[in-house]
């Protein structure tokens, strides 16, 4: 589905705190196929200003689709703490979904704050995700271990940074996704025996 579909409105557009009309009941009435619902933020001042297009989030937003999820809400912001802090707390206190993606503001530049912003935001870390999302991008380059992305839960929402380029945001999310419903199922109270989802 087309991310511009279901963007974040109002306040987030301009760098303000997130809203969306989507609750849980109103989501299943929508689409009652749909796994898990996810929410896709971009953190980049360029593409906020409008001088570069973004293309992580319809990426993010197709991989996530092609298995199940549905995109409850997307949104451009730029490289600033309390915006992305505000969006991040919006979505998750609303409920509005279970998984939120952010791609962008993850390196050594001195504007990027989204690590920092999400550490602000969730009350449990989740080591393991930024990890193998390490260990696979230093397959392919050294520059894997600059990424400062960390993951973490916020009540009932998974909360996972990406990087910024579409191609470390593939890499990255390709890696983690076989692990991401299980972990969806465990967030939000899913009863299927962990043993047995492990094929044992």
């Amino acid at each position: 589905m087309a991310v511009t579909d279901t963007p974040l409105t109002g306040a987030c557009a301009s760098g303000g705190a997130a809203t969306n009309a989507h609750d849980r009941t109103a989501t299943n009435a929508h689409d009652n196929t749909a796994r898990y619902r996810a929410a896709v933020i971009c953190a980049s001042d360029r593409c906020f200003q409008g001088v570069r297009k973004d293309e992580s989030i319809p990426i993010i937003a197709e991989m996530l689709s092609g298995q199940g999820y549905e995109i409850t809400a997307s949104a451009v912001l730029p490289d600033e703490y309390e915006a992305l802090r505000a969006a991040m707390m919006s979505i998750a206190d609303e409920n509005s979904a279970d998984l939120i993606i952010t791609t962008g503001g993850t390196g050594l530049a001195p504007r990027d704050v989204t690590p920092e912003a999400t550490a602000a935001v969730i009350d449990r870390t989740v080591p393991g995700i930024p990890e193998a999302m390490r260990a696979e991008s230093m397959k392919i380059t050294p520059h894997g271990m600059l990424s400062r992305g960390i993951a973490g839960i916020r009540k009932r929402t998974l909360i996972i940074n990406l990087p910024g380029s579409p191609k470390a945001v593939k890499e990255n999310l390709s890696c983690i996704l076989p692990a991401l419903d299980h972990a969806l199922l465990m967030l939000t109270g899913g009863t299927q025996d962990c043993a047995a989802s492990r094929g044992r």
